[in-house]
């Protein structure tokens, strides 16, 4: 049962799935967000190919714990995911996880547009490992 971690962005989407067994999570790719929707064909593909069973989509918190503009964008999306994919979708708070994506990419020494390419797919990958987890103590 391989689970697909996303880190929704208005410009590009981290993606990352787990291994056959649901216990570990692999950065996979970084999708560009088109206007066209193309992006989301490319997820159903990533999504068949790698036989999804469930979806973990990153949702950005404020702070103190509420839901702002950018979680309501991630709310919505989410609800699109959820009907093109036909699968579960679980909401998976995000909190930092791009700032740790960029801190772990900075210890690789990775910079400037090399990281900004592949930041997101990083934070798909740590959102994933979050919620395996948690499912597997």
């Amino acid at each position: 049962m391989r689970i697909m971690g996303l880190d929704f962005g208005t410009k590009r989407i981290g993606v990352a799935i787990s291994d056959p067994g649901g216990s570990m999570a692999h950065p996979l790719d970084t999708v560009e967000v088109r206007g066209d929707g193309s992006h989301m064909e490319q997820l159903q593909t990533i999504a068949r190919e790698y036989g999804i069973s469930k979806v973990v989509i990153g949702l950005p918190y404020n702070m103190d714990g509420s839901i702002g503009p950018s979680g309501e964008k991630v709310l919505a999306w989410s609800e699109q995911i959820k009907g093109i994919l036909g699968l579960p979708v679980v909401l998976w708070d995000e909190r930092l996880t791009t700032s740790e994506a960029h801190e772990f990419l900075i210890g690789l020494n990775i910079k400037g547009k090399k990281r900004k390419h592949i930041v997101d797919k990083i934070a798909a990958g740590i959102i994933l490992k979050d919620y395996l987890e948690s499912s597997h103590p």
